[in-house]
């Protein structure tokens, strides 16, 4: 039996752990079966973003007469759009796992591995062994039980960024932020997109103001229907017809491709975990404390097995403390800290684009909290004039007494960009971050000027 330092299950943010660990000494082990470089790389964010900056030129074009010019959009090449993204992510993968296995001190195991005892694991058929383990093994998309599903030829998310042919029709079950991202690219694209949502808006979790606007702007790129129920779905050639509920009345719509976003499923259930005496939740995640333990002494879990965030920045963020709590010295007189996500941030990218940090407008009230808003419409500021604007906004969500931000939602022209002005300022200091993005000299008419007037805005 092979015995390593660290082991490290995933190689998505656990890579981070697992160079960390070997650059100062430790003997690692890597375990993965597939591609390296995570989800994030291979299919979700990064392909995710360079295909939707097709949609976003196509939009420009779409709008082109509102400034003046005469423009069309004569082909698309979905194969060029989804290949130049693919052949990316994989010459990436390729490059990363070249790096992994000419590094001094790492050891790759492609494959499948799973807890045969305690710190003890096996891949391939061959058991390995170290005194503290990593596991970051991710999640995939989940699959609902849907009468007909295992008789339809579906996509995921994974097969929705490499498909070649643009579809003429597709229908969208689940409208949190992958339905949405998707349902974008595809209907800017031309394809007719239908998204049923169980919710009564799309991306519930957003803050509800921003989840209303958004929802409305929908009906402008494809249909929509809320408060669904699915019944079942069918397949007819190369047809698919679902069958739902909504709003009390059944209805069947039909459509060429069918994609499940009905959100993730940790892959917790891969890997003999109670063998090593590691909990899960009642979700199925891994359970961890404060320091990213989980139940078994000296192993960790971070990313979206641990299930805080879900985010590739918050797997990030846990995989430089896990580093951190490895090398630490052990006759430190510091006590370990507890890991620091505030404030944690998040982006969809549709058009518009929307972001967001902290508690959102229902959050606060479901906290009793006592706050303010802020709120300011970019068509009010220059830039927003010069970008033809109508319906994008900054929202602050503000403590009445102690003038703390709790939150900030953005739905908007680089929203993604705009909201690390105020991250930046509330990770500088809580309570005076309002204070400081006021009097901040912004320029004119520089974009970020609307979050300054948003801010302004607050009434104390």
């Amino acid at each position: 039996m092979q015995q390593f330092d660290l082991i490290v299950i995933g190689a998505g943010s656990g890579l981070d752990v697992a160079a960390g660990a070997a650059d100062a000494g430790l003997k690692i082990a890597i375990i993965e079966d597939g591609p390296l470089g995570g989800t994030c790389l291979n299919r979700g964010c990064i392909p995710s973003k360079i295909i939707i900056k097709s949609a976003e030129v196509a939009d420009i074009i779409h709008r082109a007469l509102e400034f003046g010019l005469k423009a069309s959009l004569a082909k698309i090449d979905l194969k060029k759009v989804t290949t130049r993204a693919s052949s990316l992510v994989d010459a990436d993968a390729k490059s990363i796992e070249q790096g992994v296995t000419a590094t001094k001190n790492q050891t790759l195991f492609k494959g499948k591995g799973k807890f045969v005892a305690p710190y003890i694991l096996e891949v391939n058929g061959e058991q390995i062994t170290a005194p503290k383990i990593v596991i970051a093994t991710g999640a995939r998309p989940t699959i609902p039980q849907i009468l007909g599903l295992d008789k339809v030829s579906f996509l995921t998310s994974t097969e929705a960024l490499r498909l070649t042919k643009l579809p003429e029709s597709m229908i969208i079950i689940g409208g949190g932020y992958i339905g949405a991202e998707l349902g974008y690219f595809y209907a800017a694209l031309g394809t007719k997109v239908t998204i049923l949502q169980r919710n009564k808006l799309l991306i519930p979790r957003e803050d509800v103001e921003v989840a209303k606007v958004f929802s409305e702007l929908w009906k402008e790129k494809g249909n929509a229907y809320f408060n669904t129920e699915i019944i079942n779905v069918v397949q007819n050639k190369n047809i698919c017809k679902v069958t739902f509920r909504s709003n009390n009345q059944t209805k069947t719509i039909a459509a060429e491709k069918l994609l499940i976003a009905t959100g993730v499923t940790p892959n917790s259930d891969t890997l003999d975990l109670e063998k090593a005496g590691i909990q899960i939740t009642d979700h199925a995640f891994i359970k961890v404390n404060k320091f990213m333990e989980t139940s078994a002494k000296n192993i960790w879990a971070l990313g979206d097995i641990a299930g805080n965030y879900m985010f590739k920045h918050s797997a990030n963020q846990e995989a430089e403390y896990i580093l951190e709590t490895i090398l630490r010295k052990k006759k430190s007189l510091l006590p370990p800290k507890a890991i620091d996500y505030f404030p944690m941030p998040h982006a969809i990218f549709t058009n518009p684009q929307i972001a967001g940090v902290g508690l959102t407008e229902q959050q606060a009230q479901e906290q009793k909290r006592n706050y303010v808003i802020g709120r300011y419409e970019y068509q009010m500021t220059g830039m927003g004039a010069a970008l033809k604007e109508k319906n994008g906004f900054v929202k602050f969500i503000v403590d009445k007494k102690t003038k703390e931000i709790l939150g900030c939602h953005i739905l908007g022209p680089e929203a993604s960009t705009l909201i690390h002005e105020v991250c930046v300022a509330m990770k500088a200091d809580r309570k005076k971050a309002l204070e400081n993005i006021r009097n901040t000299i912004h320029v004119h008419p520089a974009l970020s000027e609307v979050v300054q007037r948003a801010a302004w805005k607050v009434p104390l």
